[in-house]
């Protein structure tokens, strides 16, 4: 059944809000993927604070030009689903790449970061990388080290100096 023009109006708006609030876009082609790996796959974005929005190629486009994004839609092979993440940028490209692993049928066409177009490839260095709070994490770890040896080489020198009063006291 054909979609009215005031349906189409109504799903470039709330495609225009939500590209209002992204951090980032991942193009990810869904042809064949059963309805039950869909709402998979929709649970593990929702709990990612990333979300999957299918729409006609057209519509996109309308709302891409709105935005001021300069991507073509059609020029993307098969069916197209936006995976925008709200959170962290990296996201959408991870949980894409992770669901990917295990089902063959979702493929990464490419993404958008900061307004910049990017290649699959490049979608998939950054599902690559580590999180943002892993990267956190391992700053501390490296902030922390020279501070943390030291208190050990402080350590050893008392240990030391027990060790010599406990032979002493023998």
């Amino acid at each position: 059944m054909a979609i009215t023009r005031k349906r189409k109006e109504e799903i470039v708006k709330e495609l225009g809000v939500k590209l209002s609030k992204q951090k980032s876009i991942v193009f990810a082609d869904f042809t064949g993927l059963r309805v039950k790996d869909m709402a998979d796959l929709k649970s593990k974005l929702r709990a990612g604070n990333a979300e999957m929005k299918v729409a006609k190629k057209t519509l996109m486009k309308v709302a891409f030009k709105e935005k001021g994004i300069n991507v073509d839609p059609k020029a993307l092979a098969g069916e197209v689903a936006l995976v925008m993440g709200y959170g962290d940028e990296v996201a959408p490209a991870k949980l894409v790449w992770e669901f990917s692993k295990t089902n063959d049928k979702i493929k990464i066409l490419g993404g958008l970061l900061e307004n910049n177009v990017l290649a699959a490839e490049q979608v998939l260095s950054l599902a690559k990388l580590p999180s943002k709070k892993e990267l956190h994490a391992m700053l501390v770890g490296t902030i922390s080290a020279p501070s943390r040896n030291f208190v050990g080489v402080l350590q050893g020198n008392i240990r030391g100096l027990v060790t010599v009063l406990s032979k002493i006291k023998q």
